[in-house]
């Protein structure tokens, strides 16, 4: 029989020279920062072209504005004992509402001041309390959404509700 030398052996990778290996991963090197400068060149500096903004008068559509409902002091009497919560309500529209929802807040300001008066009255002392206000917000949303309709979209005319002060105190 013939003995098998240790380098001979079927399926094991032949050992090759270290200075063939390095020689190729130099060759592989160099030809990609070739094509890197080459490239690089090639494409160079690309031109710019201003392009004048025209600044228009009017005023963005979907822009939301900010409106003044309500600032009032509401009683509450829940806890069997008398709170008076100084508020002030402001209500966010789309401007393309803008028109609209001030008419109707107009003529019909007796109503939103009722309305916005019974949900103090109705409100438990827990939910003026609530730290983001979210149960009063929910309740006068609902209440201006009943109000105000739905615009041609099909989407309520009020976006948000905003109570930038709702301070309350006992009466007595």
């Amino acid at each position: 029989m013939a003995e098998n030398s240790p380098q001979e052996t079927p399926g094991a990778p032949k050992a090759g020279s270290p200075i063939k290996l390095i020689a190729i991963i130099a060759t592989i090197m160099l030809v990609e920062g070739g094509a890197v400068y080459f490239f690089m060149l090639k494409s160079g500096p690309q031109a710019v072209h201003a392009v004048e903004v025209v600044a228009s008068n009017e005023p963005d559509p979907e822009e939301s504005i900010e409106i003044p409902l309500i600032a009032e002091k509401f009683q509450n009497m829940q806890t069997g004992r008398v709170w008076v919560w100084d508020t002030q309500i402001v209500i966010k529209v789309k401007r393309r509402n803008e028109a609209f929802v001030k008419r109707q807040l107009e003529s019909r300001s007796a109503e939103v001041a009722e309305g916005v008066a019974m949900i103090f009255r109705r409100a438990q002392h827990a939910q003026l309390r609530e730290p983001g206000l979210e149960t009063i917000n929910r309740q006068l949303n609902a209440l201006l959404t009943d109000m105000l309709g739905k615009d041609t979209e099909n989407k309520p005319r009020v976006d948000r509700v905003l109570l930038p002060k709702c301070k309350g105190f006992p009466a007595d």
